[in-house]
């Protein structure tokens, strides 16, 4: 039973963070590194991702600063940033790449605040779907007579319980993220 259990919370903690990872890469009034995390680079015949084959700082507070482990494929980098959907368009200076981030329009905020929402909702659909899975668990346990009903309804109500706690910590994300991108 209390391997039902933690499974539930484990595959919901990954629902959370995929949110999470999801969310970091919406550009907010901040400029950050994880912003780049979406990119990857065709190396040496696998795609890796772009802070794997570079160093990423933030130089100021609107300029990202790329620095190449390998100066060979800056061009490349730099048409993989310019085809993303991040909007960004980089500098090629000396031996790295600069971007600087725009601010941001009222109107691109608003289109931000709309994926997150949409990111949000997908994180809620991944957690019921752990409910429902566990659920059908515990059920297929009192099917085959493993436990009694009065234990059966008990974890239901403890699977619930948690959804309830986890689909709280998705809301809390997504205000906290919508402050950030409604923040000037």
């Amino acid at each position: 039973m209390l391997d039902i259990k933690e499974s539930t919370v484990s595959k919901m903690d990954s629902c959370i963070q995929t949110f999470i990872d999801q969310l970091n890469t919406l550009r907010s009034s901040r400029v950050s590194p994880s912003l780049l995390d979406s990119i990857f680079i065709d190396y040496l015949g696998q795609k890796i991702q772009l802070k794997k084959l570079s160093n990423i700082v933030v130089e100021n507070f609107n300029t990202l600063k790329i620095t190449l482990f390998d100066p060979t494929i800056k061009n490349h980098v730099k048409k993989e940033i310019v085809n993303s959907k991040l909007d960004l368009n980089p500098i090629s200076i000396n031996n790295y790449l600069q971007i600087k981030i725009p601010t941001l329009t009222e109107e691109r905020r608003l289109k931000l605040i709309k994926l997150a929402k949409s990111m949000a909702e997908n994180a809620r659909v991944c957690i019921r779907n752990t409910r429902r899975f566990s659920n059908e668990k515990v059920k297929l346990l009192f099917k085959n007579k493993l436990i009694d009903s009065n234990l059966e309804r008990s974890l239901q109500n403890e699977i619930q319980k948690i959804t309830n706690d986890y689909v709280k910590k998705v809301n809390s994300t997504l205000n906290q993220k919508e402050k950030d991108l409604l923040t000037l």
